[in-house]
């Protein structure tokens, strides 16, 4: 994973090349304008990140803020990181069921949705899922995969 000692997001969009800058800040916009209130955005873990800022909600396993959404570029891709997907079942088969119905294909990991050009990325679903989880509704989810964790040992 490529990550970038940039402190501000301004600084990592400008150190990126100009296709994957005018992508990512494409993206953000999305991002920004359907980011349900409570969280934040800023740099995490050497990318773009949006979560809830600790004085919210300080009890995370390793102390950082709990990440929902990350942007980032890639070595051989560019990424949107949407954590809300990874940790519901529900929102994961209703993103993708949405996500082939828009004719793109699909190329994600568990929370990582892959992509080489900004026309790869259907825009509006992925404002969907940003928007489809506010922060108590997020809380609950990391609060209760935590104690599925800690059950599983």
């Amino acid at each position: 994973m490529v990550k970038s000692a940039a402190n501000t997001v301004e600084e990592y969009l400008a150190s990126l090349p100009p296709e994957r800058e005018k992508a990512l800040r494409a993206i953000r916009k999305v991002i920004l304008a359907n980011l349900p209130k409570g969280y934040e955005e800023g740099m995490q873990y050497g990318m773009i990140g949006y979560y809830i800022p600790l004085k919210r909600y300080p009890v995370t396993y390793n102390g950082q803020p709990l990440g929902i959404v990350a942007l980032a570029s890639q070595k051989n891709y560019m990424a949107v990181y949407l954590m809300n997907i990874y940790c519901d079942k529900e929102t994961e088969a209703w993103f993708a069921e949405r996500y082939k119905a828009s004719g793109k294909k699909l190329d994600m990991g568990k929370s990582c949705l892959r992509f080489k050009k900004l026309e790869d990325l259907p825009l509006g679903l992925i404002g969907e899922a940003v928007a489809h989880t506010p922060v108590d509704e997020f809380i609950r989810l990391y609060e209760a995969s935590r104690k599925n964790t800690r059950a599983g040992r």
